[in-house]
């Protein structure tokens, strides 16, 4: 089903070429612009097509009309919970254990796959769009785009928020700037390196118990494992981590959940924060 989205065109826009109000008023990306010339039809002013160089004028309404993409990820059922959704973005919990794409290794068992399937049973279609992406082991919250104008808006307009638990204790706060490489192209580990990527992981000490500590994490940056590779880099590796000497006797995973996003929508332009609280087995590791 195509998207109809509709813009009034404010006063400083009056005169105005189309193709300006998309770029420097709604913030189109070039991208998404250019494919909309290709469509006719794509772009109307009360009703009647228009092109991206003909003038606006104030109070009119622009129209926008988005075709309708097809999924790539064959329709397969999991479990995951809808934290929010509108013809746009669909906010998702995604539970630990589900990767997010089919790879060589994860056919049909991804959240790729359960979101073609959940919008199929709906009468929807589209191509997965996630904004960000998280590992198969973390938990937490996924902001996925339903269609290309709606993932070009997101694109830099959301942060994140994570909690981790640590193994050892931590008081107080810091940050963690260190770079990160790729010792083997050819596996998927990380490590702190000299010359790779700029990487910078801020934390605040929330528990401690257990021998572990619970962090409030953000990041300046997004790279790879950076939360994980950081702080197995300090001797503090995540709970469950085995990947980087986490110990998995008291969980099964790497304890990493995304607890919080914050995001302008890409249509309305409102502000929207979408939480997601901690799981069961990160939960324990604080409870014994």
């Amino acid at each position: 089903m195509n998207r109809k989205i509709d813009y009034v065109v404010p006063p400083e826009f009056d005169g105005e070429k189309v193709n300006n109000f998309l770029r420097g008023g709604i913030g189109i990306s070039y991208r998404t612009v250019r494919s909309l010339k290709q469509i006719k039809g794509s772009m109307l002013l009360d009703g009647e097509p228009i092109r991206t160089i003909d003038p606006l004028k104030a109070g009119a309404t622009l129209t926008l009309i988005l075709p309708a993409d097809k999924s790539t990820a064959e329709p397969q059922q999991a479990q995951f919970e809808t934290v929010y959704e509108d013809d746009d973005i669909l906010v998702i919990n995604k539970p630990a254990g589900l990767a997010m794409h089919p790879t060589h290794n994860h056919q049909g068992d991804t959240l790729a796959n359960a979101v073609a399937y959940y919008l199929a049973q709906k009468g929807k279609d589209a191509v997965f769009r996630a904004a960000g992406r998280l590992d198969k082991g973390t938990s937490g919250i996924v902001i996925c785009a339903l269609h290309k104008f709606a993932s070009a808006k997101l694109a830099g307009s959301y942060e994140k928020e994570y909690i981790a638990v640590v193994e050892g204790e931590y008081t107080g706060s810091g940050t963690i700037n260190a770079p990160i490489i790729r010792p083997d192209p050819m596996k998927t580990l990380r490590a702190v390196g000299e010359g790779g990527e700029h990487a910078v992981t801020h934390w605040t000490a929330l528990e401690n118990a257990n021998g572990l500590s619970k962090l409030h994490i953000t990041l300046e940056t997004g790279r790879t494992h950076q939360i994980r590779v950081h702080f197995a880099w300090l001797g503090t590796p995540l709970a469950g981590d085995d990947m980087y000497g986490g110990s998995t006797e008291k969980i099964s995973r790497h304890a990493l959940h995304c607890t919080k996003v914050t995001l302008i929508h890409p249509v309305t332009n409102e502000k929207m924060v979408f939480e997601a609280p901690l799981p069961d087995d990160m939960k324990k590791l604080f409870r014994e």
